[in-house]
């Protein structure tokens, strides 16, 4: 019987056809599964305290998208923007409803009415709600990682921006889950979310059917995942000798095998230049991209200490930016 040989590239396509190219998130867990995951890790280190206030907010959010009724693109938009292979609910496109500010007071009355935070936390709580729409909607549009013609961070107040960015992850996490799988097509772009454009924040290699041992980047906005292939720069594209994995594990330095173990890591491109962490489930089964990457600030200051810069920031914490 004559057997069909297969070329290089030819089994490339076929493995990529087999995995599952797009992971919806469910807005029933996502955020209530993020706090929870928060509270535990909050005990490890010296982010201890911040991590508690997200893990509120986290509640917070949780509590107002099970409120949250959305209603996605009809057919036609859906169809427009597969034939012009553009994501569906980006945010220069997708207009913003203005319910998202009612999602805003109801994050800031709850973090408000928990106790223990510093006066700053209250501070910035007054100055949110006092704020007039105009200014609301301004600093949305400066703080939203969709629109990629925009220089982060530049006009975002850095202390409102985790209040408004998980806002409007309420809604667009909301938009999201609302979709079927197939109906969310890849982009030219492997690096940008392919439901809303914004870029990740971080990435995750599964260790559960259909996912075992396949990486997805997650969105730091819509909380979609798309799949990409490891050892390759989720920036610019490298792959191969470029790429390197750094840890905070107290022997890694000296022992290969414990860079191997570390569930936290940070894919390095020595082309670019830029990283971004990547979480093993299966060295830790409870790992939560925006959660362990705020967990993991440690690894950032060794990382830039070593001339490397984050390929994109977490969306719920602001840092200040170079002139």
């Amino acid at each position: 019987m004559a057997q069909r040989i297969l070329e290089p590239g030819q089994i490339e396509t076929l493995a990529q056809a087999s995995v599952p190219r797009i992971r919806l998130p469910d807005r029933r867990q996502l955020f209530s599964r993020r706090a929870a995951r928060l509270r535990e890790l909050a005990g490890g280190g010296g982010m201890g305290d911040y991590l508690q206030f997200i893990a509120v907010l986290a509640d917070a959010q949780h509590a107002a998208a099970a409120e949250l009724s959305v209603s996605p693109p009809d057919a036609a938009v859906l169809d427009r923007a597969g034939e012009l292979r553009m994501p569906p609910i980006h945010p220069g496109a997708w207009a913003r409803p203005p319910q998202w500010r009612d999602t805003l007071e109801s994050l800031c009355a709850a973090v408000a009415a928990s106790p223990g935070f510093p006066a700053a936390v209250g501070s910035t709580i007054a100055a949110i709600r006092h704020a007039g729409r105009d200014w609301l909607e301004e600093q949305a549009d400066a703080a939203c990682p969709g629109d990629v013609d925009k220089a982060p961070g530049k006009a975002v107040d850095r202390a409102a921006a985790p209040f408004l960015m998980a806002a409007l992850q309420v809604h667009w996490a909301a938009l999201s889950s609302a979709f079927a799988a197939g109906q969310v097509r890849t982009l030219d772009m492997p690096g940008v979310c392919p439901m809303c454009g914004s870029l990740p924040v971080a990435s995750v290699v599964y260790a559960h059917s259909p996912y075992h041992g396949y990486r997805y980047l997650h969105c730091a906005l819509c909380a979609t995942e798309w799949h990409m292939v490891r050892v390759q720069c989720s920036q610019c594209g490298a792959s191969g000798k470029s790429i390197g994995y750094h840890s905070l594990e107290p022997a890694a330095a000296a022992d290969p095998a414990a860079q191997e173990s570390a569930a936290t890591r940070a894919e390095t491109c020595d082309q670019c230049r830029g990283y971004r962490k990547i979480f093993y489930q299966e060295k830790d089964p409870g790992v939560e991209p925006v959660a362990d990457d705020l967990a993991s600030l440690g690894l950032d200051l060794l990382l830039g200490a070593e001339g490397y810069h984050r390929a994109s920031g977490n969306p719920l914490l602001w840092q200040a930016t170079e002139a």
